[in-house]
């Protein structure tokens, strides 16, 4: 499946499933996973269209879907061990979603071993795809996306999700301010200059695989509380820091409670 057609995929998906749900979901289709992890009848209809087709173009890889995980955590084995396999987010922000809020996004990202090659984010109610290709670039609605240079560098944006964090400083810094809550509204944002770094506890390769190309091929970098560039095919340990460049990341290491 050419990388057009992949996208032109979540947006049908999107326009069959979530959109008729958005601001017209019944009680009975919200349920709570765990406390304040919410998941819809468009979540799993959206992934069991997604993972079907991609099933279908590549029967030889593994798709790590967030739902099908919740009821097989041992796929994250076979997910990490596959030459060739994808993510699938149906709906990233579903408590967005179930609150009425624009920011939600589809994503899907592809890895060819420990690299990921192709990624995907459609937000579809703001009608907006960001496309990365290993080594060609990261784009939205087809126009080239590149970093910009973080505003005022002593005292660069940063953002979490991490509801204890906010209002925190690391070191000097100004204080953390709360992300959209939505890594698919999150990543772009970055890339896009509106934050300038991103703390992360959750590290599920769903919410992030996508995102970390998205970056790389902007100018951005995306790396572990050790100090590693992020791999796709892992869960690390402590958390992400999303950042504008890398001597940024690496600035804000230190600094990381």
């Amino acid at each position: 499946m050419d990388t057009d057609g992949m996208l032109a995929l979540l947006q049908e998906v999107a326009e069959e499933v979530i959109n008729p749900r958005f601001r017209a979901l019944a009680e009975h289709q919200v349920i709570e996973k765990n406390p304040g992890d919410l998941v819809t009848v468009a979540d799993r209809e959206a992934e069991v269209l997604i993972t079907r087709r991609l099933q279908d173009a590549y029967p030889g890889a593994v798709v790590l879907g967030e739902e099908h995980f919740q009821a097989n955590p041992a796929v994250l084995e076979d997910y990490a061990a596959a030459p060739h396999a994808f993510t699938v987010d149906p709906i990233d922000g579903t408590k967005n979603f179930v609150n009425g809020s624009k920011d939600h996004g589809v994503m899907v990202a592809e890895l060819d071993g420990p690299d990921v090659v192709r990624s995907w984010i459609w937000q579809p109610q703001h009608e907006v795809a960001y496309v990365a290709e290993r080594g060609a670039g990261a784009f939205r609605n087809g126009e080239r996306l590149t970093r910009p240079p973080v505003a005022d560098p002593e005292a660069p944006r940063g953002v979490t999700s991490h509801r204890r964090w906010i209002g925190t400083s690391l070191g000097e810094l100004p204080p953390l301010e709360l992300t959209w809550i939505c890594c698919a509204v999150d990543y772009p944002m970055l890339v896009e200059g509106a934050a300038d770094y991103i703390v992360y506890k959750g590290r599920q390769p769903w919410d992030h695989a996508p995102g970390s190309l998205l970056l790389s091929e902007a100018g951005a970098f995306l790396g572990t509380f050790a100090g590693q560039p992020y791999d796709a095919r892992t869960v690390p340990a402590g958390g992400l820091v999303g950042a504008a460049d890398q001597s940024l990341y690496a600035a804000l290491l230190p600094l990381i409670p």
